[in-house]
């Protein structure tokens, strides 16, 4: 008989992962504990922007044209522990109010309310990112609440999503981790994962601490790489180097490659930010905090690359921003996403606003997220609206749709062409030719 799966939870991760599990040919129920979010999965709609998300869960949720009917989702545990032989456990991880340390809060009561209804063999899988440890602990408080026991296991299977690319990077990883304790739990998830590793994709198996500290050291690698271009950004600034073209130098040299090499603005999002904050507060845990100390430095360059931005902007307002126009193009902590978590972007919008600035912000698609976060920023339906009668364009987020702007088309509606490229993606020739004052960070003027 063929496995059924749950996921628990239908976020960014859980919406994803569900419709996923049904294209690759499962039955699926998905589970949240809000009516409204599982009302609107079960019309087939997506409770945020994700690049092919949406189509997908069309192509497997009943009541469509042509659909599969392979994909539900619900609000009861019990209608969860029976259907299922392997429940992935996909709740968010955010930061404590006031700590560095993840909130687990979730993950907990996800499994508390799930135990107690497995009367019968199944697998639990943890996705969510936790700190290394945490697999052992549920583990313990799983094989005490299920009535099934020993016949109930748990196993640990991180995610390594990338926002805009998720669907992609489900079906077709470029790895799959999981750590476990049996040979039952690995025959489980081999079988859950067959179609990608029979297509090639390397299947590692682990322990649990292994497997949890894998995604965090990812994050580690790329939050670093990225503090590292933006550091040696600064360095070109006072010397007078153009940091695009020291990267691209710096790719050639396939030991450092040029991925996450890019200078600007620096990370934002649910994930590296929290993630290496995390996990610099369970070294300390463990006694280990002396081997993760380079991460503060990590993060307080990111956070500088925004101050550094404002700064920037006020300079080119002629040294304040009372009674100036600013345009930010970009809410988006990345393009192809609507996630505006620890956005860079809206960081420096608000900081700008509260210095004096009108700010007016457009973003392709996260405009309703915005507003809700930030409702004293101001908002256009275009580029060119938010740009109206500016004295400074910022390019935040490096949405296509931003890349590819004619400089001459906005040079005429703002009050000065002047343009500060957070992202480093516009061509500098193509906009000092229109007469635009063209700045980016760690470049020359």
């Amino acid at each position: 008989m063929a496995l059924r799966i749950t996921v628990i939870g239908t976020g960014y991760l859980g919406a994803t992962h569900a419709a996923c599990m049904a294209e690759l040919g499962f039955e699926v129920l998905g589970l949240d504990i809000d009516p409204d979010k599982i009302a609107m999965l079960t019309a087939g709609r997506v409770p945020m922007y994700e690049p092919g998300l949406a189509e997908l869960l069309v192509k497997h949720v009943p009541g469509h044209e042509g659909s599969s009917g392979r994909l539900r989702f619900t609000t009861s545990w019990e209608e969860v522990a029976e259907f299922g032989d392997v429940h992935f456990i996909c709740v968010n991880t955010p930061q404590k109010a006031g700590e560095f340390a993840a909130d687990m809060s979730h993950v907990d009561a996800a499994l508390t309310a799930l135990a107690p209804h497995l009367s019968r063999p199944a697998l639990v899988v943890g996705k969510s990112t936790v700190p290394v440890g945490s697999a052992a602990r549920l583990a313990e408080r799983l094989a005490a609440l299920a009535p099934a026991g020993e016949q109930v296991e748990l196993a640990w299977n991180p995610e390594f999503l990338r926002e805009g690319f998720a669907v992609g990077d489900t079906l077709h990883p470029d790895r799959l981790v999981v750590g476990v304790r049996s040979e039952r739990a690995e025959e489980l998830l081999r079988e859950v994962y067959a179609t990608p590793v029979a297509q090639g994709v390397p299947f590692v198996v682990t322990d649990f601490a292994t497997a949890e500290l894998v995604k965090a050291a990812a994050n580690s690698f790329l939050a670093t790489k990225i503090s590292f271009i933006n550091a040696m950004a600064e360095v070109c600034e006072t010397a007078g180097a153009d940091v695009v073209q020291l990267s691209k130098a710096l790719s050639y040299d396939e030991r450092i490659g040029g991925k996450f090499l890019n200078a600007g603005l620096g990370f934002g999002g649910g994930c590296l930010p929290k993630d290496i904050r995390a996990f610099m507060a369970r070294a300390g845990e463990l006694g280990a905090d002396q081997a993760l100390t380079f991460l503060r430095e990590v993060d307080s360059i990111n956070m500088r690359r925004r101050s550094r931005m404002v700064e920037l902007a006020r300079e080119q307002c002629g040294g304040g921003f009372l009674g100036r126009r600013v345009a930010v193009l970009g809410a988006a902590f990345k393009p192809n996403s609507d996630d505006i978590r620890d956005s860079p972007a809206l960081n420096v919008a608000g900081q700008i606003q509260l210095q004096g600035a009108q700010v007016t912000v457009y973003d392709p698609k996260a405009m309703d997220n915005a507003r809700k976060m930030f409702p004293a920023l101001a908002y256009a339906d275009s580029a060119l609206e938010a740009a109206q009668g500016a004295h400074v364009v910022l390019h935040l987020t490096e949405w296509q749709e931003f890349r590819e702007m004619d400089p001459e088309a906005l040079g005429s509606v703002v009050s000065e062409r002047r343009i500060l490229d957070g992202r480093n993606v516009l061509d500098p020739v193509a906009w000092r030719a229109a007469g635009w004052t063209y700045r980016a960070l760690g470049r020359p003027s």
